[in-house]
């Protein structure tokens, strides 16, 4: 059977249509819940009658954890951070409980350690009906070789980044299907979109944790459970002071507070955002560019925040190691591509 060129062009036309839902969905799904807010103030069903009364954040002491678990609560519901920074966990437990009204309960687990931290997690959710799991813990650090990488370091961020996402579901999904509902938000990186060296194991992390959302999605929507996909690009947090480059991102960065209240708002809507409106489109214009070159430029970028970190060591700047919730310099650099012209950060042979 031979194709005439009108039949040609229905099937372009078909794979472009597919092309942009796919890659637009994200971003029609934020716009949508914002624009709910002033067209259907009153929506039939609030978060606490949908999914129950208690969320679970897995680094809910700082970023976009601890923003998450304050806009949840913001909404009247109760949550239970989890974090290895006693100190900070206290804090902001206290601060959401004066701010919001609601409860705040936390709890001490160092995710890096693996396996030994489970049951002390399952022990102390043990009575608390929890409809929401945001599984967010991450953890990574300044960009290097793989094998200059120590063994400690790489299992930390397989346990923290594959194990705390995969184990915390897994502990929580038997209640959510005894409930008959519940939401699973699974936070990943916009470095799932391509391999990234320099940041091999961080990237390919996240690309686990996209893998996962979507096969879990499939597996529990028979139950009545949400699980959601999560992939920021920029957000403008403490734990990227690291380097000056992603500290100064202000037009692609996002606060935490303009983040999350964003984010929450796609809650059960979407089975994939990207959880900003910006994101959604440096994303796209992302996923536009042939994979070659995407990987060509992170490296290019990741060799350029590696040197910036390097010289901020010499010159004995303070900095602690990075547990952070998602971040990526490429599609910020992708767009304003040329400005890393100017700056002579690329060079192609």
């Amino acid at each position: 059977m031979k194709f005439t060129i009108s039949q040609l062009a229905k099937v372009g036309l078909l794979a472009t249509a597919a092309f942009l839902y796919d890659n637009f969905k994200s971003l029609f799904s934020i716009l949508k819940a914002k624009l709910e807010l002033y067209f259907r103030p009153q929506l039939p069903q609030s978060l606490t009658d949908k999914f129950g009364k208690w969320a679970v954040i897995t680094g809910g002491s700082d970023g976009i954890g601890k923003g998450y678990a304050k806009e949840l609560a913001r909404r009247g519901i109760n949550v239970v951070i989890i974090s290895h920074m006693k100190e900070e966990l206290i804090a902001t437990a206290k601060e959401i409980e004066n701010l919001y009204g609601t409860e705040a309960k936390w709890i001490v687990a160092d995710f890096s350690k693996g396996k030994e931290v489970y049951q002390h997690i399952k022990h102390e959710l043990r009575d608390i009906p929890v409809g929401i799991l945001v599984n967010n813990v991450g953890c990574a650090s300044y960009p290097d070789e793989l094998g200059n990488r120590s063994e400690d370091f790489l299992w930390s961020i397989i346990n923290v980044n594959v194990g705390a996402v995969t184990v915390m579901s897994r502990l929580i999904i038997p209640q959510m299907k005894k409930h008959g509902k519940g939401a699973i938000v699974n936070i990943a990186s916009g470095f799932e979109l391509m391999p990234t060296p320099l940041m091999a194991v961080y990237g390919a992390t996240k690309r686990y944790v996209r893998s996962l959302s979507l096969a879990m999605e499939r597996e529990l929507s028979e139950y009545n459970i949400t699980v959601q996909c999560v992939t920021p690009v920029l957000v403008v947090t403490k734990i990227v002071q690291f380097s000056d480059f992603l500290s100064q991102s202000y037009f692609f960065g996002t606060s935490v507070e303009a983040y999350t209240r964003s984010l929450v708002l796609t809650l059960g809507k979407t089975q994939e955002t990207t959880g900003y409106w910006t994101h959604a489109i440096i994303y796209f214009i992302g996923k536009l560019t042939p994979e070659w070159l995407r990987i060509r430029i992170i490296h290019a970028i990741a060799r350029y925040i590696k040197k910036g970190y390097m010289k901020n060591r010499i010159e004995k700047k303070s900095y602690r190691q990075i547990n952070i919730q998602s971040y990526s310099v490429f599609f910020a650099l992708i767009i304003d591509i040329q400005y890393l012209y100017i700056k002579r950060i690329i060079k192609y042979p």
